[in-house]
């Protein structure tokens, strides 16, 4: 418990800001976790370019974000 206590005092003002405004970067870690997949997977593509237009392809998935 004491544990948990330093850690939460530490991030307090992080937490009480989202109470506080409402604002997530959940949108934005979704995005960054698809890149990382995407570039895991692209260890087999040939050129730079290809890997480009697949990042520009992401937005076509079956999942759609709103507000993006």
């Amino acid at each position: 418990m004491i544990r948990l206590a330093k850690t939460l005092r530490g991030h307090a003002t992080g937490i009480l800001n989202y109470f506080k405004h409402r604002i997530s970067t959940a949108k934005l870690e979704g995005i960054n976790h698809k890149i990382k997949n995407l570039k895991r997977r692209a260890y087999g593509y040939r050129d730079e370019t290809f890997f480009v237009l697949k990042l520009y392809s992401l937005h076509e998935s079956s999942v759609k974000l709103s507000g993006c």
